[in-house]
């Protein structure tokens, strides 16, 4: 039988009894439809990147199947019906993992690589004293010479001043009227 993991956003003003019974109400559609959801996970509230329907929140559930595809396509219609759902999202996958998601994964902060200060670790290898010296720039005293910067400064005109566009000198602006609309 195909397998998949599916992902659903419910509205963040539902409760998680009720998201958890919107899970208890999905995985009874795959297994009236012979299939069998192998793993449920409750990820929690998150912030959503962009507004979907109004919700700047959204409760996350997911779900391991193991169903053939009229089951989960039964599934989709069925979220895309109810209104407390607001997103859903189902991939056809090689294999289930059988322990937890990464979104349920506690991570320790032991575990973590210890980050540097203002401006450290961040793809450079580590604090500052690591990085090789910087060519070139705009730095403190390299804004002349050959510096490195790929800025260059056009050479002046043999005239000194442009030339005007069409030839002729330009002479003062005529008044503008104050109030345009108005003919009168």
């Amino acid at each position: 039988m195909p397998l998949y993991e599916h992902t659903f956003l419910a509205r963040q003003d539902v409760t998680q009894a009720q998201v958890e019974t919107l899970m208890k109400e999905f995985s009874g559609v795959i297994e009236e439809g012979q299939g069998k959801v192998t793993k449920q996970e409750y990820w929690g509230v998150k912030t959503l990147a962009f507004k979907i329907k109004k919700n700047r929140k959204a409760h996350y559930a997911f779900f391991n199947i193991e169903a053939p595809p009229a089951a989960v396509a039964e599934m989709e219609r069925r979220m895309g019906i109810n209104g407390d759902i607001i997103r859903f999202l189902t991939v056809r996958v090689e294999g289930l993992e059988a322990e937890p998601s990464v979104m349920m994964r506690k991570q320790d902060r032991e575990d973590r690589p210890e980050r540097g200060g203002f401006g450290g670790g961040r793809g450079f290898g580590g604090p500052r004293g690591d990085r090789p010296p910087r060519e070139g720039g705009f730095r403190g005293g390299d804004r002349g010479g050959d510096g490195g910067s790929t800025f260059r400064a056009r050479p002046p005109r043999e005239g000194g001043e442009r030339p005007p566009r069409d030839g002729a000198p330009r002479g003062p602006r005529p008044p503008r009227d104050s109030n345009p609309g108005s003919e009168g």
